[in-house]
């Protein structure tokens, strides 16, 4: 445990130039390059398009199906002071489906723009819903924990839901580290094709490059498919300010699988199929899985995995079953009487985790000094006893061959080092 606390980030730094920093996306998605690391640690280069050819025979695939919100709401005081309320997760209604479905008011943690601008009153921003005109109220609760607010929006059409007061009112929140504003492309660009439940913050990056062609030729290749949802949170962008990774708070994300998708997913490890998840937040569910069918089998009914957990003892010495894991998850849903498990997870993947679930990784070119560069790292090194740097062997070589980096950019198909 104290080995894994004590990483510096400091190792996981690389020289990223801006101009490999694409601001928008290419107009054809699966035309981006795409570079394989191969089990035997050579480098491949080829295109998207290529990736029903490169996947293991008969692999499972598992995407993140969340859908972006359009999170960023700006109103303008009478004063003429500009604040931007930033949706970060739902307080009441806690649940983000009915959270969508709420009528007349919600409750949100919030990241507050130019607070210092806002001293008492609410915010008020009159929209067009459908021809509807509707004016939306904002007003301060309480602060919560680090720079968070406790924001209540009102609205006064009680046939308006939230979720269409947020496609009325809010913009779609791109990066920080694409410098500049929100424009009307990224309200797809910045969606994946199969983008389907609300709650993101951020888009799960790796899936942008799928189209619906390229689906149909992944079917046709014998890719099963699996969705699952995690929605991503705006800690996906906080920078480690530790100099070891043990001093770092892992955010804490909601995710929920359906009892089909985790039927596959047990199917696949009995039978020996590989599993390859699109981008890391796919892979950060599936991790957590096994975690959370320990907790169940030992009375544990918090449904949620500790950014720590994974390392409070040596799986290595006393190895679970991964398929019983998942199968206590199956008959607590089948004993509760519902189709889909709901949980959280703060879970820190680093050089010494110990995989269970996912063989072959689908992602993108991550910032440096991050935690999904850590995630990466750990990925393709399995064995914590040997200095293996394969990532940056990979960010090497995509350097020198013009790849283009972070959430616009190329992508990587990875396959841990043998």
């Amino acid at each position: 445990m104290s080995d894994i606390r004590d990483i510096k980030i400091a190792d996981f730094d690389y020289p990223l130039p801006d101009d490999r920093i694409p601001r928008h996306p290419l107009a054809e998605r699966d035309t981006c390059k795409l570079l394989v690391s191969r089990p035997d640690g050579s480098v491949e280069h080829h295109t998207f398009s290529e990736l029903p050819e490169l996947l293991p025979e008969k692999t499972l695939m598992v995407c993140n199906d969340t859908r972006v919100i359009n999170a960023r709401i700006r109103f303008e005081k009478s004063t003429g002071s500009k604040i931007e309320v930033f949706l970060l997760e739902p307080i009441f209604p806690e649940d983000y489906v009915l959270m969508f479905q709420a009528v007349g008011s919600c409750r949100w943690g919030c990241l507050v723009g130019n607070l210092k601008r806002w001293k008492e009153g609410p915010l008020v921003k009159m929209l067009d819903i459908d021809g509807r005109k509707v004016e939306l109220r904002a007003s301060r609760i309480q602060p919560l924990d680090g720079n968070g607010q406790e924001i209540l929006f009102e609205w006064d059409d009680p046939e308006v839901t939230f979720a269409s007061v947020v496609d009325a009112a809010g913009y779609i929140p791109i990066p920080p580290y694409l410098k500049r504003d929100s424009e009307e492309s990224d309200s797809d660009d910045y969606q994946t094709v199969y983008a389907r439940v609300k709650g993101s913050v951020a888009a799960p990056t790796a899936g942008l490059h799928f189209t619906p062609r390229l689906f149909e030729r992944l079917r046709s290749a014998g890719v099963d498919i699996a969705p699952l949802t995690l929605h991503v949170g705006a800690g996906t962008f906080q920078p480690v300010k530790s100099e070891t990774i043990g001093e770092h708070p892992m955010h804490t994300e909601v995710f929920s699988v359906d009892r089909d998708s985790l039927m596959q997913i047990v199917d696949a490890k009995r039978h020996g199929r590989k599993i390859t998840a699109v981008g890391t937040t796919s892979v950060r569910t599936l991790e957590s899985l096994p975690y959370i069918g320990a907790q169940l089998s030992a009375g544990d009914m918090s449904l949620h995995v500790g950014q720590w957990m994974p390392y409070t003892e040596d799986d290595r010495e006393a190895p679970r079953d991964v398929v019983e894991d998942l199968n206590h998850i199956i008959r607590y849903m089948d004993e509760k009487g519902v189709d889909t498990l709901t949980a959280s997870t703060s879970i820190m993947i680093a050089p010494g985790f110990h995989w269970r679930i996912v063989d072959v990784m689908v992602t993108n070119f991550h910032q440096p000094q991050s935690t999904l560069l850590l995630l990466v790292s750990s990925f393709l090194d399995r064995n914590p006893e040997e200095s293996r740097l394969q990532w940056r062997n990979i960010y090497e070589e995509a350097l020198d061959h013009a790849y283009r980096f972070l959430s616009y950019g190329d992508a990587c198909l990875l396959f841990p080092l043998k």
